[in-house]
């Protein structure tokens, strides 16, 4: 039996998900075990989750994932660079995962490695280095040190997707992985696009009041309307606006803070001192070398009290958030195998080092805030972390 590993966030699941774990089965083998790693409560673009963690970690093991595995807060909320790093290491640590399967626009495993290979180089970090210099963002030095290198194929790195595989390569490579990569070229809509199943799609049919039952499978829906029911869902970083400027608003110092560099603090303390909103915070501190979606993480991470420390060392531990009767085999696999700890109930984490007991603390708080969003308040109460087991599918 294979078994291929999926970095993902479904936020929320939907019929391009499935049809992603689909085709990977299609083309390792039906019998192919699928381990993914989720983000928890908040997600890369530096925004809530639209549905708790276990909740979504539930919609994953209805469609086809055997076993859900928490990608911590601290190291979602960074670049993609730093995400697909700590995915990968998790990954790498189970000890029982064969393939990486990650959806990109190219669909070309070659060219994804091509350009992978050419941004590592010495002369591609000289030359990303140079354009930064200019005061483009990142993203952008980075394309155009590839075009120098690679002339036309840089191109592929002006899709989102094709950015993050690239990652994953580079970060399969870091490791001297055995994993090896399988890329299946995206369907449907195209990222944060207004049409077709892509997750910006469903947020906004969400956010109407509505289930957008015809872009997701039954059992998602299902869960969906349970989440809605119960007051959990969906979620906003709105709906915890005010929440957000008073912890912003009590930081006096946001030079620790993960993702600030460059004078980045001064802009944060000046605009949050006196912001009478998100959306307003965002667009005073806002230039054209900083892209808004890295702002979003700063300032997520800034709420959260996610300092740079908390990312120096990679992941710490393996936190278990749902599994199926196939998932509960591959688990039992992985104690044998994993090279970091595995929990299932979080209080044994007292039992482990001091990072992860630090980790696993922040996440806490992290959920608490979270919480916050619902609209049932008796859902609100603080702990939550400590008193959930993995979800059984």
């Amino acid at each position: 039996m294979k078994t291929a590993g999926i970095i993902c966030e479904y936020n929320p699941f939907h019929l391009g998900h499935a049809g992603h774990i689909k085709k990977t089965k299609q083309i390792l083998g039906d019998d192919t075990a699928v381990i993914c790693i989720m983000s928890g409560n908040y997600v890369q673009r530096g925004d809530f989750a639209i549905f708790n963690k276990h909740a979504r970690a539930k919609m994953a093991v209805c469609n086809g994932a055997d076993l859900v595995i928490e990608l911590p807060s601290s190291y979602v909320l960074q670049s993609a660079e730093g995400f697909a790093q700590a995915g990968v290491y998790i990954l790498e640590m189970l000890g029982i995962c064969d393939f990486l399967s990650f959806g990109s626009e190219s669909g070309h495993l070659d060219d994804l490695r091509t350009a992978a290979d050419a941004i590592t180089s010495g002369k591609a970090h000289e030359l990303t280095k140079e354009w930064l210099g200019k005061g483009v963002t990142y993203a952008t030095a980075q394309q155009k040190a590839a075009t120098v290198l690679i002339g036309e194929k840089a191109n592929i790195f002006s899709s989102p997707n094709n950015v993050l595989g690239i990652e994953y390569i580079k970060a399969l490579k870091l490791y001297n992985s055995t994993i090896q990569p399988l890329t299946v070229q995206r369907t449907g809509g195209d990222h944060d696009s207004t049409t077709g199943y892509c997750a910006s799609v469903l947020r906004k049919v969400f956010s109407d009041g509505q289930v957008p039952i015809d872009l997701m499978p039954d059992t998602v829906t299902s869960i969906c309307n349970t989440e809605i029911k119960s007051g959990r869902g969906p979620v906003t970083v709105k709906q915890a606006e005010l929440a957000v400027l008073s912890r912003l608003r009590s930081i006096t110092d946001f030079s620790e803070v993960s993702g600030i560099s460059e004078g980045l603090e001064s802009r944060f303390k000046k605009y949050t001192a006196v912001g009478i909103s998100i959306n307003e915070i965002l667009e005073n501190i806002k230039t054209k070398r900083y892209p808004m979606s890295r702002l979003r993480r700063i300032l997520m991470c800034s709420v959260l009290y996610i300092k740079k420390e908390h990312t120096r060392s990679p992941p710490p531990y393996i936190r278990i958030l749902a599994m199926n009767d196939r998932g509960k085999i591959l688990l039992g696999k992985s104690r044998k195998k994993a090279k970091l700890p595995i929990i299932t109930k979080p209080a044994s984490v007292h039992k482990m080092n001091e990072q992860a007991v630090g980790l696993l603390n922040l996440e806490s708080a992290a959920t608490d805030f979270f919480v916050l969003s619902y609209q049932n308040e008796e859902e609100r109460t603080g702990g939550q972390e400590w008193r959930r087991s993995p979800v059984t599918g």
